[in-house]
């Protein structure tokens, strides 16, 4: 597992004052983007921490510590911003949804394929599985039986219903 995850990307300033609009779909916001986090922006992960959060529209709003104007902040424009996985503090059977591109699909002890991606849409989380076919599983609890992380495998409920 790689020690950064993506959690977003700064696609634009708002206002003079040095706020950043984050786009981001990371499913843990909340353990984030809040003062005092660390982020890493960039390819090179230049680290930062964050001084203000706010929500506005789709944006996650943020400032950075020692920043207070735009000029300040435009280096960062359409970079990506990155986590430490260490800092998250998952659980042992806690996971995030891009630990499971290239884990095995099984249903009954069957593998339907292997997961290549996590698709985004407004209203599920989908993975798509490739195998004989291309299908998608959304990941809910209706489908998901169980994550093995350490034996690489999802377990799923219908898995054979969504494949047609």
């Amino acid at each position: 597992m790689n020690d950064y995850v993506y959690v977003g990307r700064i696609v634009n300033t708002h206002g003079i004052k040095g706020e950043m609009r984050i786009l981001s779909q990371f499913e843990r916001k909340t353990s984030v983007f809040k003062p005092n986090f660390k982020l890493y922006i960039g390819i090179e992960k230049k680290e930062e921490m964050i001084n203000t959060y706010r929500v506005h529209k789709e944006f996650d709003m943020v400032t950075l510590k020692n920043y207070t104007n735009i000029n300040e902040v435009l280096k960062y424009k359409n970079k990506p911003v990155y986590v430490k996985r260490n800092d998250l503090h998952l659980g042992e059977k806690d996971y995030l949804y891009e630990d499971l591109i290239g884990l095995n699909v099984e249903e009954n002890k069957k593998t339907l394929g292997k997961i290549k991606e996590i698709v985004y849409n407004k209203a599920n989380i989908l993975l798509l599985v490739e195998g004989n076919k291309k299908f998608y599983i959304p990941l809910k609890d209706a489908f998901i039986k169980q994550v093995d992380l350490k034996n690489g495998i999802v377990e799923v409920v219908g898995g054979r219903d969504l494949m047609l």
